[in-house]
Order: C-alpha cells, then structure tokens, then sequence
C-alpha cells in the first residue's frame, strides 16, 4: 500500500501545470481564462514551461530528451514573439515587459 501512495506522490510531482494554472495564465496574459488561442496567451505559456523544463536540465543535465523539447519550445515561443514584432509592434513590447524576457 505504501508504494502505491508513494507512486501517486510521484505522479504529483510530475503534474506541474494543472488546469487552474493554465487559467490563471490565459487570465493574466490573454483576453479572458477561455482565451487559449492569442499570441500573449501561448507566448505566457510557453515561457512558464520552459522555465519549469530549465529547472528540470539544471538538476538532469543528460536529459536529452527534454533539452530537445526545450529547444523546440524556445522556437516556437520566438516564432510568436516575431509574429507579434511584425504585426502589432505595442502589443509586442507589452507581453516583453510584462513577463522580463528581454534584458
């Protein structure tokens, strides 16, 4: 029994972003906790998650897998930041400040 429950702790852990996290997310950054599909939302998005995935390289540096991952996740955050930049330039500056991506 006390390997099942150590399980399930396990499985928390791996659980980092839940539903009411992405809410909070698309609430902040998006139109509304519905908006999943705006620029600033998934820029919010992608840059929680890598955040999250470099903690997780720093403690498993030979985790070639999820460096992939965040590399890919670091493509398509700059993909979205460039369509901003090219598209709506004040909203662009805003999603930059608001989260501290540019120094």
């Amino acid at each position: 029994m006390l390997m099942i429950k150590q399980h399930f702790n396990h499985i928390k852990k791996i659980m980092y972003l839940d539903k009411a996290k992405k809410e909070e997310i698309f609430g902040q950054y998006g139109k509304s906790t519905n908006d999943t599909g705006s620029p600033e939302a998934q820029i919010a998005l992608f840059t929680y998650r890598i955040k999250h995935l470099t903690e997780h390289l720093k403690q498993n540096h030979k985790d070639n897998v999820t460096a992939r991952s965040l590399t890919m996740m670091v493509g398509k955050r700059r993909k979205l930041l460039k369509y901003l930049y090219v598209n709506d330039i004040n909203r662009y500056r805003a999603i930059i400040k608001a989260l501290g991506l540019r120094k």
